[in-house]
């Protein structure tokens, strides 16, 4: 089955993940490669400006909540952030082959609290719902779950390959203070919670926590296997094959309610029509490349041709 057509309106809550080539646990979440992912992490954000809301990395997949301006602006950010994470977390592992399986997936997240609150609490479970840790906290990877607790920046270490191959080039050694820097960013509160004072910001995700810690342990119980646990989950084969999940189709949108879910599909169809009458009249030869901007659908990417920005949004 084909991929869908990317459809991502202005300034859009989407939830990203993307996983290892063949599952592999290249993201093995040692305290070196959860600080490397961080430092990349906050470069793409600075470089290609989005709004962070969660994440966590698992050691073969990861995800991320984020509002985005534009998929132009989500496919710059994303391009940037798996391409340094494949070259940065290839070097600690020794993989130098391909390092993802596929392109990212984003889906969007519906205007609704009970969408939002509900995908934030997903990125919760990780590693919990999988029984590999007790806690959200107890995860040894990169995760947001500390910095939603505390209000604290997202920090890490990002290396400037270019600085250190300039001074290779001039015969220079170059030590590690040289050619490193800490980046960092701030989380940016869910969009249903946007007007939320920070104390009580954190005292939802507190909240939140609190369950996933509450369903952790009641299901350790009822099955008696403990988690995994970050010693083990430190000592696994990066380069090991690992069973891969049942293939499902992404859903289109997370929505709390059918209504919200089908407005959003219907609203997806039409996109998805005004571009193919489009791509059929370029693959005739109608309009060149430099008119096919006026007839693909705003938020598109057009073949051979620049982003259509939406009005008032950006341009290619």
């Amino acid at each position: 089955m084909g991929r869908r057509i990317r459809f991502i309106p202005p300034d859009s809550l989407v939830e990203v993940t993307c996983r290892t080539v063949q599952g592999r646990c290249l993201l093995r979440p040692t305290p070196r490669i959860a600080d490397l992912v961080r430092g990349v992490l906050a470069r793409a954000v600075r470089l290609y400006p989005v709004q962070i809301h969660a994440f966590c990395f698992l050691s073969n997949h990861f995800h991320l909540l984020v509002t985005v301006p534009s998929a132009e602006r989500l496919a710059a950010f994303m391009n940037y952030m798996n391409s340094n994470l494949a070259r940065e977390v290839g070097r600690q592992v020794r993989w130098k082959d391909k390092f993802w399986g596929r392109r990212y997936q984003a889906v969007l997240v519906s205007d609704e609290e009970a969408a939002q609150v509900e995908r934030l609490l997903y990125i919760l479970r990780q590693g919990c719902k999988e029984n590999l840790v007790r806690r959200p906290t107890d995860w040894p990877g990169a995760s947001s779950t500390r910095a939603l607790l505390d209000g604290s920046p997202v920090r890490g270490t990002w290396f400037d390959r270019t600085k250190e191959y300039r001074l290779a080039v001039r015969g220079r050694a170059s030590g590690r203070e040289e050619v490193t820097a800490v980046e960092s960013f701030d989380l940016v509160h869910l969009p249903c919670w946007r007007d939320l004072p920070p104390e009580r910001h954190r005292a939802r995700c507190a909240d939140l926590v609190a369950l996933v810690e509450a369903e952790t342990a009641a299901r350790i119980r009822v099955t008696g296997r403990e988690p995994l646990g970050s010693a083990r989950l430190l000592r696994q084969d990066p380069h090991l094959e690992q069973d891969m999940p049942r293939k499902r189709p992404a859903p289109l949108v997370h929505a709390a309610t059918q209504a919200v879910r089908r407005a959003i599909r219907l609203r997806y169809q039409g996109f998805v029509e005004a571009f193919r009458r489009a791509s059929a009249r370029f693959r005739l030869g109608v309009a060149g490349a430099s008119e096919a901007l006026s007839l693909f659908p705003p938020g598109s990417f057009p073949p051979s041709a620049r982003f259509v920005a939406c009005v008032g949004g950006e341009s290619g």
